[in-house]
């Protein structure tokens, strides 16, 4: 058979379109290259056709390719019946782009802007490690030393990111105890029990510092409704596993009864601490006079019951046991004075409500031993019975005074009702601390002096402090145990002192005298009791002492400063004095400022506050708003047409400017407690990251 009719029966479709591609690539169908002589024929076809001089054996290569192209020209007619049966279907084999679009410069750099933002996203991504080369005791001591810097939002990455997700490491419960210790000391419940629960899924055993750091966690939280009840739960949970606590953990659990709870759940605490056997010691005390402080209304009373308690089981206070006093004198009351007379003033040996029963030889030996080793069950209950006596059981529980029931020669009756002159009052022992102070000193263990029969009025802060022996007794009953004041100790008694008395001119001569660093702090408590005062020259002559110690004012002295401004142009002084010294005031102190104008309903000095402020752009907060619709509200007994008002004049003006002032200005935001805890995902950072440099190219 010849070669010519051999490829016109037996032509693929489509091979008359393979004149026009380069023979070298030219596949047939199925995939297969075509044979090499045909491939070979094309190539001398397409030398022969080039201008360039042929090299030797032109004639052989001529022949050659004429052969070719008489083989590869079909016939006409079968030509056109494949080209009408393939029409349409090569784009599809031998095409590869399916759209096609417009490209400028400024898209070819957009496009590498978002390579390059790819490969920076690649780099942000947690790589997974080629080899552990970290141990989890390593990430317990890198973790507790950002907590001891207070870092703790880089210690929870440290150990959620990297360690568990990159080195994928098996944590340990050190890893877990460490990291809910550091979010006890933030109140940062929920990611504390979050740890806890991711603990326990792991099948990890907690130990006492674990649930030691968890109750502590819910004593600091600033919810103390939720943090009660997580402790509540978590403490029925320990209760019915039987777990024994240490006493670290119940120190925990009575600091959480105090700070979340009352004082009834703190003597649970107390008791069932006296039950398991611990030894009570002084620590225990100061957690039982934390939930003493948190009764307001009879709190110093209660104070001064469990500070007497502890000293008669012969424990030695501490510094913080002192500050804890001045802090009851500060905040809390007497209660009701009869009480406190009857428990207070009685003489020890009276007081049957703390002795517990006799009975045989071996129950006194026995009570005799739990004495000297702690308290006993019938001492706490009996410490019960008397912090929360009721004024009626006074009369009946308690007898009579010994000078009631039988007057001396020497030391005539006092008739409270008749000459009540003659009664020794607190308010005597305010006004001569020299004669009474330092006598009637109710932090002893003894008894008082026989002319002090009852309490009178008890309502300020320094005729408490008069009750412990007043500045001079105070700080004699801390030589006595071998203390000296702190900071915080004179700090507290410059609050708790008499306004304007010797007493508190007398602060810097014990400040220098005990050689303690004075603060700023110190100082701004001094102006603003001077500034409540009145005072307004006498906290002004403070700022020299500052600078002669090398102290700084901060924003908290201006404020204490514009207590005391109650005229407008004090406070305008004040806000000008502040620019000088390129000082923003905040808003506490225009809060300050706005109080005094509203006292006097000076609407022209509160307008000049305002537009001080808005000058400044000091957000505004609630408390401002509250104060300021109160002055924009009128009185309601205002008539301007029955009679004339020159304080009410200009409330319309006040209003209106008010109204425009509001719109303009910026609010405050309260931020989350937790917020600066928290760990950023890795999806906001990258969402960020493209905001970014879409903002950049111009907001496409």
């Amino acid at each position: 058979m010849r070669f010519p009719q051999l490829f016109s029966r037996f032509r693929p479709v489509g091979l008359s379109a393979l004149q026009h591609l380069d023979p070298l690539r030219v596949k047939w169908a199925g995939g297969r290259e075509g044979p090499t002589w045909l491939r070979a024929a094309w190539l001398t076809r397409a030398c022969s056709s080039s201008p360039l001089q042929l090299p030797i054996g032109q004639g052989n290569q001529k022949n050659a390719s004429s052969l070719s192209s008489d083989l590869s020209q079909p016939s006409p007619t079968a030509t056109q019946e494949e080209e009408e049966g393939s029409f349409g279907t090569l784009s599809s084999k031998y095409s590869s782009r399916r759209m096609f679009r417009k490209s400028t410069a400024q898209l070819y750099n957009l496009r590498l802007r978002e390579q390059s933002a790819e490969d920076e996203e690649r780099e942000l991504e947690p790589k997974s490690w080629r080899g552990r080369k970290n141990t989890p005791y390593w990430y317990f001591l890198q973790c507790k030393h950002l907590i001891r810097e207070g870092k703790l939002a880089e210690a929870l990455d440290l150990f959620e990111r990297q360690m568990l997700k990159e080195e994928r490491l098996q944590p340990l419960e050190c890893n877990y105890t460490v990291l809910i210790g550091g979010c006890g000391r933030a109140g940062y419940l929920k990611k504390a029990f979050r740890l806890y629960n991711d603990m326990k899924k792991r099948d990890l055993e907690p130990t006492d510092a674990t649930y030691t750091a968890l109750f502590n966690v819910c004593a600091e939280s600033p919810w103390k409704d939720s943090a009660l009840q997580s402790a509540l739960k978590l403490r029925q949970q320990l209760q019915a596993r039987n777990f024994q606590l240490n006493l670290k953990t119940y120190h925990a659990l009575l600091k959480m009864a105090a700070l979340c709870a009352d004082l009834r759940m703190c003597l649970d605490v107390f008791k069932e601490i006296v039950q398991k056997g611990h030894a009570v010691t002084e620590e225990t005390f100061s957690y039982l006079l934390m939930g003493c402080i948190q009764d307001k209304k009879t709190g110093f009373r209660y104070t001064l019951q469990v500070w007497r308690q502890m000293l008669s089981l012969g424990l030695q206070p501490s510094q913080h046991g002192y500050n804890l006093l001045l802090g009851a004198a500060r905040d809390c009351g007497l209660g009701d004075p009869e009480v406190a007379s009857a428990l207070l003033l009685r003489p020890r040996e009276e007081m049957v409500l703390l002795q517990p029963r006799a009975g045989g030889f071996r129950t006194r030996k026995r009570a005799q031993a739990q004495v000297g080793d702690g308290m006993s069950i019938r001492h706490v209950e009996a410490l019960e019975r008397q912090l929360f006596l009721e004024p009626s059981q006074v009369v009946e529980g308690l007898p009579e005074p010994r000078e009631a029931r039988a007057p001396s020669k020497a030391q005539p009756e006092v008739d409270t009702k008749t000459e009540p002159d003659h009664m020794v009052t607190l308010t005597s022992l305010a006004s001569e601390p020299s004669r009474w102070g330092l006598e009637a000193n109710l932090l002893t263990l003894g008894a008082v002096p026989p002319a002090v029969v009852s309490f009178g009025t008890v309502t300020t802060p320094a005729d408490r402090l008069a009750l412990m022996g007043g500045l001079e007794g105070f700080l004699g009953k801390m030589a006595e145990h071998g203390l000296k004041p702190n900071i915080k100790t004179l700090t507290l008694l410059a609050e708790v002192v008499e306004p304007g008395s010797p007493a508190e001119s007398s602060l810097l001569t014990v400040l220098d005298t005990h050689q303690v660093e004075a603060d700023v702090t110190f100082f701004n408590t001094l102006m603003r009791k001077k500034s409540k005062l009145g005072d307004l020259e006498g906290a002004k002559a403070l700022l020299p002492l500052l600078a002669r110690r090398g102290i700084i004012p901060n924003l908290q002295t201006f404020c204490n400063l514009a207590i005391g401004c109650r005229r407008p142009r004090d406070g305008l002084q004040l806000l000008a004095d502040m620019k000088k010294s390129q000082m923003t005031p905040n808003t506490h102190i225009y809060s300050t400022l706005i109080n005094a104008a509203l006292k006097k309903l000076d609407y022209t000095y509160l307008i000049d506050i305002l537009k001080d402020m808005r000058q400044n752009r000091v957000p505004v907060n609630e408390v401002v708003i509250r104060q300021l619709e109160f002055a924009a509200q009128y009185p309601p007994t205002f008539d301007r047409y029955k009679e004339k008002n020159t304080y009410l004049e200009k409330i319309d003006g006040f209003r209106a400017y008010y109204k425009q002032w509001l719109k303009s200005m910026p609010a405050e935001e309260t931020p989350h407690p937790w917020q600066k805890f928290r760990i950023r995902p890795m999806g906001d950072q990258e969402s960020t990251t493209e905001a970014d440099m879409d903002r950049s190219l111009g907001g496409r």
